[in-house]
């Protein structure tokens, strides 16, 4: 009992990694270990899929999610006051929520009304703080497209279904992407950079908390 155990468990401890890569982003200016808890997650998910002798079918939607989410990070970190680079980050973030979408969709669906009161807020503050602060047309576009995509992805991940862990971990993740992109949006646009510090350890323990949410859920449907 305690050697299966030990075979569903181990995976856990692969999240050190992404947890110290995280600690040492933080510290540094190194692309390899800002991208060290997406990176991480897609090796966990790879490792996950390879002892399974049925391949889930919803788990590249994650991959794909943390990949582009690498490559948008890429963009953000060498925009250097570049509209356009920051409009092709939103734009890889985007593909990003759609991942995360596409894979709440397949293991639940939408709560609608938590969804309708989600995006009645950011609505708000597009229209009443971010408009009146963006004069670049094509990033204010991009912004609104941005914000539609990650109220419904936060509204789907409320109605994932499964495990408790499996399903809160998932929707901390979200929530936590979702509150990382609000503080940016305060930062560049409205110019508040009192919550800045927040903006990537929020973005890596998102990283982190949805490869967590993936091992729980795998080693329960391996047991």
């Amino acid at each position: 009992m305690k050697g299966k155990r030990f075979k569903n468990n181990w995976i856990y401890f692969l999240l050190l990694f992404a947890v110290i890569s995280a600690i040492v982003a933080l510290n540094t200016s190194d692309f390899f270990y800002k991208s060290g808890s997406a990176g991480v997650g897609i090796l966990i998910i790879l490792i996950l899929n390879f002892r399974k002798t049925k391949q889930p079918n919803d788990t590249w939607m994650i991959m794909g999610a943390f990949l582009f989410s690498i490559a948008g990070d890429w963009f953000m970190s060498n925009k250097l006051g570049d509209s356009m680079m920051f409009s092709k980050g939103i734009a890889l973030f985007f593909l990003a929520h759609l991942g995360y979408l596409g894979f709440a969709l397949v293991n639940g669906k939408i709560k609608w009304r938590f969804t309708l009161i989600v995006l009645i807020a950011y609505l708000l503050f597009y229209y009443l703080l971010l408009v009146p602060s963006i004069d670049d047309k094509i990033l204010l576009y991009a912004a609104l497209i941005y914000l539609l995509i990650s109220c419904f992805t936060f509204g789907t991940s409320i109605g994932i279904k499964g495990d408790t862990a499996f399903k809160w971990t998932y929707i901390f993740g979200i929530f936590l992407i979702v509150f990382s992109d609000t503080i940016i949006a305060l930062t560049e646009f409205l110019g508040y950079s009192k919550l800045d510090f927040m903006i990537l350890p929020t973005y890596y323990l998102a990283h982190i908390s949805i490869t967590f949410s993936l091992i729980r859920r795998e080693n329960l449907q391996g047991k």
